[in-house]
């Protein structure tokens, strides 16, 4: 790498460390000090910066559920009647105990092609005006972003975003309560069945336009600076 891009790349590096520790989040905090790949270290500072796990936190997931249930008639009627579900309960639904990790990059080198992968898990508090009680689901996934160089007419290199999607053999939901009420226990599965349809879709529009965000304001011999050192690195390891 020329001595001037070293210096950027380090100086970068270095304002992205004292910057981490005004940052809120202890998720986005942990992957930026734990990963190895600058890259995913830039990446996992530009979501701090758009404050995306507070994004998440204020979803309006009842709303999302509301209409889900509105969807499919029946699911909860045993429960909540003809009613609008939202208009007859008083207790509330929260998203709680986030936890956003940017966990990796793959980088292939002839392509010039990089895949980001942004790990997600968060709890959902419940509580109904039938039962005081707070009872949670815990919900995990994978967002997997596709990025690569392409290059002009003219021999320039641009950077490409591509898909950006939660992966969904990744989404898994499960309730936490080991003492679920009789009548509680048929409306927190239903609950979970209809959180794991939604929930992908919540958090892609939240977490998608944030991450492009960040890559278009990448330089691109930066990225193929990093890129060509990751090769090099491999390289040294056959």
């Amino acid at each position: 790498m020329p001595p001037l891009w070293r210096l950027l790349v380090l100086l970068g590096l270095l304002f992205l460390l004292l910057a981490l520790h005004k940052q809120p989040w202890p998720g986005l905090a942990k992957a930026h000090m734990d990963s190895k790949s600058t890259l995913a270290r830039i990446i996992a500072q530009g979501l701090m910066k758009h404050n995306a796990e507070g994004r998440i936190q204020n979803i309006r997931l009842l709303d999302s559920i509301n209409a889900s249930w509105q969807m499919a008639p029946g699911i909860v009627g045993w429960l909540i009647g003809s009613r609008n579900f939202q208009q007859q309960q008083e207790g509330s639904i929260n998203v709680s105990d986030i936890q956003l990790v940017c966990s990796g990059i793959q980088m292939c080198f002839h392509k010039e092609w990089f895949s980001a992968n942004i790990s997600l898990e968060f709890n959902v508090d419940i509580r109904l005006s039938f039962d005081n009680k707070i009872s949670k689901t815990h919900t995990c996934m994978n967002l997997a972003v596709e990025f690569w160089l392409e290059k002009d007419q003219f021999g320039r290199r641009d950077l490409v975003i591509g898909s950006c999607h939660a992966e969904r053999s990744s989404i898994h939901t499960k309730v936490l309560n080991e003492d679920i009420p009789p009548k509680m226990k048929r409306f927190l599965y239903n609950f979970r069945d209809n959180l794991g349809k939604v929930i992908p879709h919540l958090v892609e529009s939240q977490v998608c336009p944030l991450i492009s965000e960040i890559l278009r304001q990448l330089d691109v011999k930066l990225l193929k600076s990093l890129m060509e050192q990751a090769d090099a690195h491999e390289l040294d390891q056959l």
